[in-house]
């Protein structure tokens, strides 16, 4: 183990040393309180402090209770050395957060007696702690797995749900305007019908993948039911918004998986409805999402793979014109 001696005695500190080298055990050295704590802070592998209570310009006490209060995924065994006269204090350094003390006329049967409990207590801590460091790392991928749509990686509706509150919150608090974009493969069944439910699930994932591809950074997308797709666009008004939908379509269509239940395009194509909700509007996202809903469903009924906009003034847009 690699030990910090702190103790302002030359005899007794040399002692200490040899005795713990002899144990086989590294060791480095300082003569107050201060350096110790210098020490301590450039040697981020030291294991045992042992430590005099009463040292110039930093006593035993202070370096105690930095170390203890230094936030650290190693526990750092302490030890105080004490004289026999001096026992009352122990109550003192316990209560800083010692975990044993030593007693002058130093003894290398109780020094390896307290080393061996150090090695015993740091392997515990140090196990306890990479066991809460995995524990965290499972219950990080157990929220975001119970977030997340298994077959095509994207949010489900409880992280739609929690997000678009979130949305909200944004939008009352800094003015954000948002957009949304309603997508659906079109003809799915007829897909499904056709090359079976396997094949409909790689399309998914296709389908997924270039939504992933197409996102801006603050973009999110969600699995919205079985084909459907819902992405939200923060600061974008329905001009930006209608450019990157028609871009999507585009980047979906030019994937060119065979559709031959569609012969118009031959093709797996997305229809595309957009809404907007800006901080003036008075609607719940419950309204921003049905809008949305109502464009894809003229969209679908116009002949599909196209884009609409909730907004009946703006333009159709269909295979880029």
């Amino acid at each position: 183990m690699k030990v910090l001696i702190a103790e302002d005695d030359n005899v007794t500190r040399r002692i200490l040393q040899l005795g713990l080298e002899r144990l086989g055990h590294e060791c480095i050295c300082a003569s107050n309180g201060r350096e110790a704590w210098e020490l301590f802070l450039k040697e981020r592998n030291v294991e045992v402090i042992i430590s005099d209570r009463m040292m110039p310009e930093m006593d035993g006490i202070e370096l105690c209770r930095r170390v203890r209060q230094l936030q650290s995924d190693r526990y750092i065994y302490f030890v105080f050395i004490t004289a026999l006269g001096e026992r009352d204090n122990l109550l003192e350094g316990l209560e800083a957060g010692a975990d044993d003390y030593l007693t002058k006329p130093l003894d290398q049967q109780q020094l390896k007696a307290r080393l061996l409990t150090a090695s015993r207590v740091t392997a515990l801590h140090n196990r306890l702690h990479e066991q809460k460091r995995q524990l965290e790392h499972l219950n990080r991928e157990l929220w975001y797995a119970a977030r997340q749509d298994p077959l095509t990686k994207l949010g489900n509706r409880l992280r739609l749900r929690e997000d678009l509150e979130s949305l909200l919150a944004q939008m009352d608090r800094y003015g954000y305007t948002y957009c949304a974009m309603l997508c659906d493969i079109d003809n799915f069944k007829d897909y499904n019908d056709h090359y079976g439910h396997l094949a409909g699930d790689e399309v998914l994932k296709k389908v997924s993948e270039a939504i992933l591809g197409d996102l801006r950074k603050g973009d999110r997308a969600y699995r919205y039911g079985g084909e459907e797709f819902l992405i939200t666009l923060p600061e974008q008004t329905f001009d930006s918004a209608r450019i990157a939908a028609e871009r999507l379509r585009n980047r979906i269509e030019t994937l060119s998986i065979p559709h031959e239940a569609r012969p118009d395009t031959g093709v797996v194509t997305v229809s595309i409805g957009l809404s907007e909700l800006r901080p003036e509007h008075d609607k719940s996202v419950e309204a921003f999402l049905r809008e949305a809903d109502g464009a894809l469903y003229r969209a679908k009924s116009l002949g599909k793979n196209r884009v609409m906009a909730n907004d009946l003034s703006a333009p159709d847009r269909k295979n880029g014109r």
